[in-house]
C-alpha cells in the first residue's frame, strides 16, 4: 500500500507504522550492490575490531579494577588507546550503519552482511533480502519476517510497482 499522509494508509511494522526512506525496486537494489559489497567488508572487519578492541579493554578492566587509570598503570597507555580506537570504530560503524538506514536499507546482520531493502510488493511495504555471497537481489520477507521466513521474488512480469520513491513522513 502507499504511503500517504494521513495515517491509516501508512505501513505498519511489528511497532507501528514505517517510513522508510525510499522503496527499492529488485534492479534498482541489484545496481547498489557493488558499492555495498566492499562496504560490508569494511564495516565487518570494523565490528570484529571493535570486539577485540572491548574484549581487551574489559580484560585490562578485570585485571586491574580501578586501578586501570592509575598515573603510574603500565598499561593506561594501551588501555587509553583502547578506548580512543573503540570510539572511532563504533562512530564509523554508527554513522555508516546510520547512512545506510537513510537510504532505505536497513543492515540486519553485519556479520553475515544481511541486508533488507525497504520495497513495495503487491501493494504491501516488505523487505528486499539479500545477504553477502549472493549474485543478487533474489528473495523478499514480510517487515516483521526476518531471514527466515524470506521467499524467491515473483518474476520480473509479474512485480507491482516500486512505490513512491519519497513516501511522505508523519503529518
Amino acid at each position: 500500500m502507499p504511503t500517504v499522509r494521513g495515517g491509516a494508509d501508512r505501513p505498519s511494522g511489528p511497532t507501528g507504522p514505517v517510513y522508510p526512506a525510499r522503496y527499492w525496486t529488485a534492479e534498482e537494489a541489484n545496481e547498489r550492490l557493488a558499492g555495498l559489497r566492499e562496504l560490508l567488508v569494511d564495516l565487518k572487519s570494523a565490528a570484529v575490531r571493535y570486539r577485540q578492541v572491548r574484549t581487551e579493554l574489559e580484560r585490562l578492566a578485570t585485571f586491574w579494577g580501578p586501578e586501570v587509570g592509575a598515573a603510574d598503570n603500565p598499561d593506561r597507555g594501551l588501555a587509553e588507546r583502547l578506548s580512543e580506537e573503540g570510539q572511532t570504530l563504533d562512530q564509523r560503524l554508527t554513522r555508516s550503519i546510520s547512512a545506510l538506514s537513510g537510504e532505505g536499507i536497513e543492515v540486519k546482520d553485519l556479520d553475515a552482511g544481511l541486508l533488507d531493502f525497504y520495497a513495495q510488493l503487491d501493494g504491501e511495504t516488505v523487505f528486499l533480502c539479500w545477504r553477502l555471497g549472493e549474485a543478487e537481489v533474489g528473495f523478499f520477507h514480510t517487515l516483521d519476517g526476518g531471514f527466515r521466513n524470506r521467499q524467491p521474488l515473483p518474476p520480473r512480469s509479474a512485480r507491482a510497482s516500486p512505490g513512491p520513491t519519497r513516501p511522505a513522513g508523519p503529518a
